[in-house]
């Protein structure tokens, strides 16, 4: 196993300590709105065609402009210029801003004084340049945590058979690493995907207001 394989395996273990456990992506305002537990799997191969696409991009793309010594400031503008939910921007660099103390704990070094405003994908990217993480499986990263991390709210939001949940996860493993092999090529801001997600975005503005919730987004 590569190193790089084993990267992804650390950072992919939701006992990192990352602040991902606050998260639900999107499913607890999903399920508010009418969603069925039975409809997830459908849920997560949508997203992972457009807002998690973005995300995946976004971290693959950072990493390559952090190892050409380039501004990550201007990956940042790209992936805020693809999530036009107030919500969803001030969530990922929520999320940034916990990535960032793994980075700095794990991978000590400079750090640009800008990078506590900086997004989970290109705090995540520049992990990955420090790490000798490879692009592709930065991009698996990104689509693995989504899928985790939305089967892990359903068991506390809408309790399931837990084997139930781990075998939709594997049957979207495939989607993942098509997902992370479309966009492991990428290498300017220009090439983030820019793929919406209205109803996704619309729901994250509702919870974001929401004041009886169990996850923060």
């Amino acid at each position: 196993m590569s190193t790089s394989a084993l990267l992804l395996a650390l950072l992919g273990d939701a006992r990192l300590p990352s602040g991902g456990h606050t998260q639900s992506a999107g499913l607890e305002p999903a399920l508010r709105a009418g969603m069925t537990p039975d409809q997830v799997p459908a849920y997560l191969r949508a997203r992972l065609r457009t807002v998690t696409r973005v995300e995946a991009g976004a971290a693959v793309v950072a990493r390559a402009v952090a190892a050409g010594g380039g501004d990550l400031a201007e990956v940042e503008a790209a992936w805020a210029a693809r999530t036009p939910s107030q919500a969803l921007r001030a969530n990922g660099r929520r999320l940034g801003r916990g990535y960032l103390r793994v980075l700095q704990t794990l991978w000590p070094g400079p750090v640009d004084a800008r990078a506590r405003t900086w997004s989970r994908p290109v705090v995540l990217g520049l992990l990955a340049h420090r790490a000798g993480m490879d692009a592709a499986d930065v991009a698996r990263l990104v689509g693995y945590d989504d899928v985790q991390t939305v089967t892990a709210a359903l068991l506390k939001l809408e309790p399931q058979d837990p084997l139930l949940v781990a075998a939709w996860v594997k049957d979207l493993l495939p989607d993942v690493d098509a997902m992370a092999t479309q966009v492991s090529c990428l290498c300017t801001p220009e090439e983030i995907p820019a793929h919406g997600a209205p109803l996704i975005e619309r729901w994250a503005e509702t919870h974001d207001t929401t004041t009886e919730r169990l996850f923060s987004a």
